[in-house]
């Protein structure tokens, strides 16, 4: 099978070496002579992997390596980093993000290896990362059909349910539903993560889907004696996003903001600070650790508090917001409450 792979180098004749020496695997060979070239090319199409020359003018080959792995849109994409140069760093290319280093002048058949090894590893990556995706659908097949059944139960549909039985199918209800969301939750980050997430770019009024995310969420300050206010500076409405994403964000946060506050309220406030929009969710729940603080937007991050989860959650949001060119922030003491602030820069017309 032929593979894409992206050849970035300033001298047009290691091009042509690199571009004969590949071409004679079967491999489609791309070439382009900077930095910045390469960014744009891979912007357009992902290729399987990129040979990346070291020494660029502009911009070298350690800058586009870190460009590329700290862009959560991209899958993963092999780098072979090339070098002329006895006194280029290894580990400040590993750091950057490259997989593998080879010196010239190289030999052809090296090269050759090279690239085979490394596309097998992205194979191995890909294969994984299709499991997941494949487990993650499957299993939520029959965690829906359990959660109709069991729900048809306590209405009764198959006999009489006494009340000890209804108290324990709400319990079975309510784990089932847990579970499906961690479920809906881990399909989310996995497309992120693997560059596969699709969005829907449109103008939408901002302040209204505040206020219906609030109205959605308020059953459950109300269960627990919490006010939840809402304050919007005046002149705010059209953004430009996706809806759906930034509701999952702003669900996420109030929803954490309500589960770890057991007396006082949560503030929603919505203002303009020159050229961003800040969206602000503060509590005055329990507070987070400075520990926790510098771990809370990583992936699979389990608190030390009973009522902690997953860490999917914060994560997704933070893979949100940089999907939006925009940020979150946190600022937290243990016992005083937590405010998130959002940062959603402003469409330019």
């Amino acid at each position: 099978m032929s593979n894409y792979i992206l050849a970035v180098d300033d001298y047009p004749d290691n091009l042509l070496l690199v571009q004969l020496a590949l071409e004679q695997e079967g491999h489609e060979v791309k070439l382009v002579e900077s930095g910045a070239q390469a960014l744009a090319q891979i912007e357009k199409a992902h290729p399987d992997l990129i040979l990346l020359d070291v020494m660029m003018p502009g911009m070298d080959g350690y800058e586009v390596a870190r460009r590329l792995r700290s862009n959560p849109r991209l899958p993963f994409i092999p780098i072979l980093m090339i070098t002329a140069h006895d006194q280029s760093s290894v580990v400040t290319g590993l750091d950057a993000g490259a997989d593998e280093f080879i010196r010239k002048p190289f030999k052809v058949d090296e090269l050759q290896a090279r690239v085979r090894s490394l596309l097998r590893l992205k194979q191995s990556i890909d294969q994984r990362e299709n499991f997941v995706h494949c487990l993650t659908h499957d299993l939520r097949t029959p965690l829906i059909a359990a959660d109709r059944m069991l729900g048809l139960m306590r209405q009764g549909t198959f006999g009489e349910v006494s009340p000890e039985m209804r108290q324990a199918l709400g319990s079975a209800i309510s784990s089932n539903q847990n579970l499906l969301s961690m479920l809906n939750t881990l399909l989310e980050v996995y497309c992120y993560d693997v560059g596969k997430k699709v969005f829907s770019f449109i103008d939408f009024n901002l302040p209204e889907l505040i206020e219906e995310v609030a109205r959605e969420l308020s059953p459950l300050a109300m269960e627990k004696g919490l006010d939840l206010r809402v304050e919007i500076e005046e002149e705010i409405d059209t953004v430009r996003g996706d809806r759906m994403e930034l509701r999952r964000v702003l669900t996420n946060l109030i929803g954490n903001a309500i589960k770890f506050t057991d007396e006082g309220a949560i503030d929603l406030r919505l203002s303009r600070r020159g050229e961003e929009l800040i969206l602000e969710v503060e509590d005055t729940g329990i507070g987070i650790s400075e520990n926790e603080k510098a771990k809370l937007f990583e992936r699979f991050r389990q608190g030390n508090h009973l009522r902690s989860g997953s860490g999917l959650g914060l994560y997704l949001c933070n893979q949100i917001m940089q999907s939006h060119h925009g940020r979150i922030d946190v600022k937290s003491e243990l016992g005083k409450g937590t405010l998130f602030s959002l940062y959603l820069p402003i469409k330019k017309s």
